[in-house]
């Protein structure tokens, strides 16, 4: 048995890539990079705010297939294609983590995306003993 566990998003993978969407190891848990695919299509959506929706809904879900929920995310990577993307971005930020003295660090680079993706997110969380 690997001391690594590989975790995936139901409905949502890296296309023919063999990458997982994360990593967990011991307490740690790693993703790849979270874009706002639509589970049901395969696809991701035009509208810039469905993407950033379902990037956030894809870390809860990410989050709880590692055993754990939003709260144990230290670091949050959100990647996005231009600062238009940057408001809807901290909409959905606040709604995940409404507490502000009870947020994880976060960086916010401009980052050349693919596949029409206009924000893309990677995490580091540390679940409970």
């Amino acid at each position: 048995m690997s001391y690594r566990k590989s975790i995936e998003i139901p409905g949502v993978t890296h296309g023919t890539t063999p990458i997982p969407q994360g990593a967990k190891l011991g307490r740690m848990v790693f993703s790849s990079g979270i874009a706002g695919i639509d589970p049901r299509t395969g696809t991701i959506p035009d509208d810039p705010a469905e993407q950033v929706r379902l990037v956030f809904q894809h870390v809860r879900t990410f989050m709880e297939e590692a055993g754990g929920s939003p709260e144990h995310i230290g670091r949050m990577t959100v990647y996005i294609k231009n600062e238009e993307v940057r408001d809807l971005v901290n909409e959905e930020w606040v709604k995940m983590f409404p507490d502000p003295s009870s947020r994880p660090a976060r960086h916010s680079p401009i980052a050349d995306l693919r596949r029409g993706a206009l924000v893309q997110a990677e995490i580091i969380a540390v679940l409970p003993e």
